[in-house]
């Protein structure tokens, strides 16, 4: 097993994956350690849609990439107009929803999914939190493409797949800290 400390500074976002479809029993493992997340309540309010089928995956790019060339807004349509693909055409994505009653949604949905992105690096898998294509999710008719669950709102993406390169890490300030003894 990885040493925690490791998986946390090894894990980056990735952007680019070879096409080779991670296997199932990988996948499950990375969903136990989602639902192993803190939760406020403990709710547990979660629920997650793997999508594997490329057409599904490409008509959300296709999509979200409209709605973002439409936005008005001058960086989500320079995105669009990149033509890169907004979950960088993993093999998998898990689309991350929460029920609509929950507490807290927002913060057990991030718990989940950060403990989806260490245990994708504890694996050796890519994964990337994917914030954009919430732009999917703002068109009803979209929904019923995912089958979310009556009394669920989609809130994020993860993109899953096997990684190309190993990318450096980003430069961090240096975090500032009180210590109030």
């Amino acid at each position: 097993m990885a040493d925690i400390f490791e998986v946390i500074k090894n894990r980056r976002s990735v952007r680019e994956y070879k096409q080779e479809q991670i296997d199932d029993e990988d996948i499950e493992k990375i969903l136990h350690a989602a639902i192993l997340a803190p939760t406020a309540r403990g709710e547990a309010p979660w629920h997650f849609t793997v999508i594997q089928n490329k057409e599904l995956l490409d008509d959300i790019n296709e999509s979200v990439n409209n709605i973002l060339r439409n936005s008005g807004d001058e960086l989500l349509e320079a995105i669009a107009k990149s033509g890169k693909h907004i979950m960088h055409n993993a093999p998998t994505v898990v689309i991350v929803s929460a029920k609509s009653s929950a507490t807290n949604m927002q913060a057990d949905v991030s718990a989940a999914i950060e403990n989806m992105l260490l245990a994708a690096e504890g694996l050796d898998i890519g994964s990337c939190w994917l914030g954009l294509i919430a732009a999917y999710f703002s068109i009803e008719e979209n929904l019923k493409n995912l089958h979310i669950p009556e009394g669920y709102t989609p809130l994020y993406g993860v993109s899953l797949g096997y990684k190309v390169n190993e990318n450096e890490p980003n430069p961090r300030d240096d975090v500032l800290i009180n210590w109030l003894k």
